[in-house]
Order: structure tokens, then C-alpha cells, then sequence
């Protein structure tokens, strides 16, 4: 097994963030490239990660899977420059990772068992509303929450997308369709904003948030680029708002 990723900048971020959910994951490869899925130990959040074989420079692989200790990991890519290649293959039970640019330095990773069975990521979740945002406007918005409650509700309402937070105080972020591509029917949901800041940290490097949700639903948070996917689903919170 080898791969190599010319540009690993948005892999990096991606491990990183998935490392704040869960510690230790199940890195598939297939024909169809490299993916991830996996669930955080309160099962509140799913994170799929995707990359498709031509997104690498070099993918030398059959079916394979990987088990890898994501905190370790993360430290390893975190040494990668924004030239760096980035060299990944399989030498027995370790995982040697190369970065390569005017130096070439090598790291390798023991790799794990992971003693958890293989989850899907649920494709077939319909949603009543989807809304496409500028990430560092939804950055803001969950930041504005924060400061008042720890949790949000998000809202459609009158061909306008607002996101809410109500405690002992408020904060409203209101969005028409001049800032925001709404299509989507009026609903409302409430959701974690602890999940929800370490989510949209992804923001910062993908400018677009596709955001999915229904009443007291699911909400699925999908950042694409041309050469990787990452994607969330969190459950919705089902307290009664004051």
C-alpha cells in the first residue's frame, strides 16, 4: 500500500478535526479511494471523511484497512508545510509517513486495533431544508450563540434563515437569500453548540457550509472541495425551549 498527496494541507485540517471527536478510527481504501467513518463515544455526532482515488498523485492500494490512533496521527501531519508532499505506506504493522519537500523527513506510526464495527454514513436522511452559507458568516453566528447559551436552534421562517440562542439572554443572526441559497420549507431544530464550534472550524478552509436539517431532525453539515469531502451529522437536541 502506498499513497501520496501532493497538497495534504486539507487532509491535515480534516484529521484534526475529526481528532476532536473521536481517538482512534477505521481508514479504509478501496477502489474507490481513501474514507472514514466514525461516531464520537456519545454517539451525538457521525463524521465521514472522503477522498476519491484521483485526488492522489499515487494510490497503490487494494482493499485495505487501517486502524490508527488519531491523536498520534495528527501530530505527525501537523509537521507537514503547506509544500509538502505527503507519502503514506503500509510496512507491517506500522504506517511510515514520509513529508517531502526541500528535505525529506520519515515518521512511522504503529498501527491498532480497532475494536468497533463498520458504520455507513446515513446517505439516505431526507431533509425539508437546505441552506448553503458563507463559512465565516456561520463562524460568526455560532460564536454570537456562545456567548448567551449551549445551544442554538436553527429556523426557517418566512424565506429567512435564523439561527437563535435563548437562555437567561439571546442572540438572533438573521440571513435572507441576498446572503444565503435557501431552499427549504419553514422548520425549526435545536443543536449542541459545543458540537456545533468544533464543526464549523472546517469553515476555515472551505468557504462554503451546505447545511441540511428538518424539524427536530438531524443536521447534516457537508464542506466539499474538488478533491475531498467532509461531513457531519449531529442529533438534535429535543429540551423544550423556554
Amino acid at each position: 500500500m502506498k499513497l501520496k498527496l501532493e497538497d495534504s494541507t486539507l487532509f491535515t485540517k480534516s484529521i484534526e478535526l475529526m481528532s476532536e471527536l473521536v481517538l482512534e478510527v477505521r481508514v479504509k481504501l478501496s477502489e474507490f479511494g481513501l474514507s472514514v467513518v466514525a461516531i464520537d463515544p456519545g454517539n451525538i455526532s457521525m463524521v465521514s471523511l472522503k477522498i476519491p482515488k484521483s485526488a492522489f498523485k499515487e494510490f497503490e492500494s487494494g482493499e485495505e484497512v487501517l486502524g490508527i490512533n488519531l491523536e498520534q496521527f495528527k501530530k505527525i501531519l501537523r509537521r507537514c508545510g503547506k509544500t509538502s508532499s505527503l507519502i503514506l505506506e503500509k510496512k507491517e504493522n506500522n504506517l511510515e509517513i514520509k513529508i517531502e519537500d526541500k528535505i525529506k523527513r520519515t515518521f512511522n506510526l504503529n498501527l491498532i486495533e480497532v475494536e468497533r464495527e463498520d458504520k455507513e454514513f446515513p446517505e439516505h436522511l431526507e431533509f425539508s431544508s437546505k441552506v448553503t452559507i458563507n463559512s465565516p458568516d456561520l463562524i460568526d453566528a455560532i460564536e454570537d450563540s456562545l456567548v448567551v447559551s449551549d445551544a442554538c436552534s436553527f429556523i426557517i421562517e418566512e424565506k429567512k434563515f435564523i439561527i437563535e440562542a435563548k437562555e437567561t439572554n439571546s442572540s438572533k443572526t438573521e440571513f435572507s437569500t441576498d446572503e444565503v441559497e435557501i431552499e427549504a420549507e419553514d422548520c425549526r431544530s435545536r443543536y449542541s453548540l459545543e458540537y456545533l464550534q468544533k464543526f464549523t472550524k472546517a469553515g476555515k478552509s472551505f468557504p462554503k457550509t451546505i447545511l441540511k436539517f428538518s424539524e427536530d431532525h438531524p443536521l447534516r453539515i457537508d464542506f466539499i472541495s474538488e478533491h475531498l469531502s467532509l461531513s457531519f451529522l449531529l442529533a438534535p437536541r429535543v429540551e423544550t425551549e423556554d
